[in-house]
Parts: C-alpha cells; sequence; structure tokens
C-alpha cells in the first residue's frame, strides 16, 4: 500500500477546467474563477517543444491535475512499462497537485483500444486492479486517484456494487478516488438505477477531485435513451442538481469542467467553472 506521507498536498476547493491550448492566453488574461488546470498526461510525454513550454509557464500560476487515459489499469496484460517511465517523468518535473486514471481498460495484447472499457466487478478483476495501482503509485511515487466510469451495460458475472468495488480498492491500494458526477448520471440513466443512491453508497471521504462533463442523448435499439459521455457540450441541469446532491454529502471539494470535443471559446468555458464556483458558494462556511 502507498505510504501516505508521499501524497501530493491535493487541488483546492474551487473550479478548474481541462486545459485546452487556444485558451493559453486568455487563461492567462482573464482566468475568472478558475483556480486549477487539468491536462491529459499522454499530450505531455514529449521532450520539448511549446506544449511542453506552455505547460511549464502555466504551472507557475495554477496547480496542475495530470489525467492519465492510457494507463488501461483495468487491462488483463501487464502495464506499459515505457507508458510507466513516461509518466513518472512528466510527473517527476511538473510535480502536479494531483494524478488520476480510470477504471477501465483500453489494451489488448500488443494494441491500444481508443476507448475506455468497462470492467465486470469480480474479486479477480479486483486482485488485478489493485496490483496495477500498486505498481503505478510505487513507479510514480504518489498517490492516484481512480475515476468512476460511464457504463453502457452491466455484466452478469459483477459480485461487487460499483461503489463498494471501488471503496475496496482504496482500502486495499490506499489510493483515492475522482468522482465523475456526469458518469454517474450516464450509468445511471443507461442501467436503470438511481444516482442519488448510487451516490449514497459511495465513499464520498475518498474523493479528491469531482468531475462535470457534457453528454450526448441517443436510444438503443428498443427506444429507450442511451446517453454518451462525449465530453462536447454544456453540462445539463440534472447533472448540475445531481453535483449538489453531492456536495450536500460531501462539502467543498475541487471540480473540474471537461470539454475535449468541439471545444467552445474561452468565455463559454468560464461559464461553466462560474457555475461550479456558485454550487461552492451556496455551501455552509
Amino acid at each position: 500500500m502507498l505510504d501516505a506521507s508521499r501524497a501530493p498536498s491535493g487541488l483546492p476547493s474551487l473550479p478548474g477546467v481541462g486545459y485546452k491550448p487556444q485558451h493559453f492566453s486568455e487563461i492567462l488574461d482573464a482566468p475568472g474563477p478558475v483556480g486549477w488546470l487539468e491536462i491529459h498526461a499522454e499530450n505531455y510525454m514529449g521532450d520539448g517543444g511549446r506544449p511542453l513550454a506552455q505547460l511549464r509557464h502555466l504551472s507557475e500560476r495554477f496547480p496542475i491535475s495530470v489525467h492519465g487515459v492510457g494507463l488501461s489499469i483495468g487491462g488483463a496484460g501487464a502495464l506499459d512499462p515505457d507508458h510507466l517511465a513516461r509518466l513518472k517523468h512528466l510527473t517527476g518535473w511538473l510535480n502536479p497537485a494531483s494524478f488520476s486514471e480510470h477504471l477501465a481498460w483500453s489494451t489488448h495484447d500488443s494494441h491500444f483500444l481508443n476507448d475506455l472499457l468497462p470492467l465486470p466487478y469480480t474479486d479477480a478483476t479486483l486482485t488485478r486492479v489493485c496490483d496495477h495501482i500498486d505498481q503505478v503509485q510505487d513507479v510514480v511515487g504518489r498517490r492516484m486517484l481512480l475515476e468512476n466510469p460511464s457504463s453502457y451495460l452491466a455484466f452478469a458475472e459483477s459480485t461487487w456494487s460499483e461503489p463498494d468495488f471501488l471503496r475496496e480498492i482504496t482500502r486495499r491500494t490506499g489510493c483515492g478516488l475522482l468522482l465523475d458526477v456526469n458518469n454517474v448520471f450516464v450509468s445511471a440513466t443507461n442501467l436503470d438505477f438511481s444516482p442519488q443512491g448510487y451516490i449514497d453508497a459511495y465513499p464520498l471521504e475518498k474523493v479528491g477531485e469531482i468531475h462535470l462533463g457534457g453528454h450526448d442523448e441517443d436510444h438503443d435499439d428498443h427506444g429507450r435513451p442511451l446517453l454518451i459521455d462525449s465530453h462536447g457540450r454544456e453540462v445539463v441541469d440534472p447533472v448540475w442538481s445531481l453535483l449538489d446532491y453531492v456536495l450536500d454529502r460531501s462539502g467543498p471539494k475541487p471540480i473540474l469542467i471537461e470539454w475535449d470535443t468541439d471545444v467552445p471559446d474561452w468565455p463559454v468555458l468560464r461559464a461553466e467553472a462560474a457555475r461550479a464556483q456558485t454550487a461552492l458558494e451556496r455551501l455552509p462556511a
């Protein structure tokens, strides 16, 4: 298990946004309520150039969260040692306030799949995921946050609920959790369960970061609603309401606005961050 004394101090309980290079100047000139930034690790694993220069400059002004999308924590095979080494190098010089990855898999043999795929929640999966998290935290030398997935189907062989599965992972590995509220809403709609009931069962005391994003609406082959976690539009009102439900139980947390496709102009993204700030400000001091 991770030595807790090596854990970073974490992010401030303020709104953050996923950093996009087209917003570089505006973030510096008019950040508004934005108090921290997230980057995707795989975009900054090179040896130099403008992206790293900009990131170094931003890190002097803002706490940075490093969010990985390529480790394949739930994959059946071994973790990629070269990927881990690049991740260690990035977090070593950047010293981010937070580092996170997904409870998902994206590799098979030597192939990388451009998606974050769900897992059956079984004892065997639990052991594999915990072993991988232990390895990551040992190599990188810092505590990791693990994000709950968006789900479009349920596995018949699952013997754990997702909240209990995540709680047990934190107990065994010492990692923290990243609660993606939009993912909860998407999964609850697709799999027909109560998002509030999920939050009631979730180990909120382990949460180091909250994510909000947009989703697209579709229908399955039987005409039932099907939500797709797209990160390509504004956060919808029911997800904002679910955030309020979370914060009423957890207290203030760092809140990230994710918008990764069809990225809007900076004022639109800043307005989403302002709404997250409003959600935080309504909490008791």
